[in-house]
Formats: structure tokens, sequence, C-alpha cells
């Protein structure tokens, strides 16, 4: 995939919509390029995530319940996994399986915070979208008891 593409594949994620290009160039270097054949488990509910995975080509299916249960959900290109394991260390949620060929791209945690040191005005621009994203769902709340 050429460098364009890859950047405007971010660039359809809201949380890398707010970064500057050259962030955005960084943190596509810095990613690891994984190549899934159907079945193959991207992670698993419960292990410690340590970064995100955007979904480029193919579907994942995402398991949140026990194993062997119809998948709660099919992710498709373009899609962002993980997103909040990018910020913190967390546990995955769910179990994330490719349904057939598929590419991802694994941001780790450590990449996503180099970046945003580097570039001081994307952090704040990721800091402020993370806050309005949590304005909202504690707005949210408040309305659904």
């Amino acid at each position: 995939m050429a460098l364009g593409r890859e950047i405007e594949d971010l660039l359809a994620i809201e949380v890398f919509a707010v970064m500057e290009d050259a962030a955005l160039r960084e943190l596509l270097f810095g990613a690891d390029t994984r190549l899934l054949r159907a079945g193959d488990m991207l992670f698993r509910r419960g292990e410690t995530a340590d970064g995100g995975y955007l979904l480029t080509k193919g579907s994942i299916a995402v398991e949140a319940g026990e194993p062997g249960r119809p998948a709660d959900h099919i992710v498709h290109p373009i899609a962002l996994l993980g997103e909040s394991a990018m910020i913190a260390t967390t546990k995955r949620p769910a179990t994330a399986c490719a349904r057939e060929p598929s590419t991802v791209l694994r941001i780790p945690r450590s990449l996503f915070h180099r970046v945003l040191e580097a570039h001081p005005q994307t952090a704040l621009w990721v800091r402020q979208f993370f806050q309005e994203r949590l304005k909202d769902f504690v707005e949210k709340l408040k309305f659904n008891p």
C-alpha cells in the first residue's frame, strides 16, 4: 500500500484525523504490518493490551462472550481495534479473530506515546479529542441512567 493511501486510511479514524501529517507518517513508519489468515487470532479476551490495530483489509470477528458463540460484531476496513490500549495499559475486553485473509497495522502504545512526545501540537489535539469524547460519554450517562 502506498504511503498516501495509508495516510488516508488513518485519517478515516477520528483520533488520527486530529493529528499532524508528520505525526501520522511517524506512526506509519513505526507500525508493524501483520498479515492474518482466516481463523488467525489477533488477540484474546483478558490479554494485556499493548496497543491498537488498524484493520486495512479483510474482516475481524469480535467476540466479547464465551468462545464458540457467534461473533458480537464483525469489523470491516477501515477500523481501529484497541484505541484505548494506545493510551493506557488495559486488558482486551474481547477476542478478535480474522474471518478471512486480513491485514492490520499494529500501533504499539510505546510508538503512539513517542509520536505524541515528538509532536506537542498533536498531543494537545489528541488530549482535547479524548476530553470531548469523555465529556460526551458522561452527558449520555446523565440522560440514560
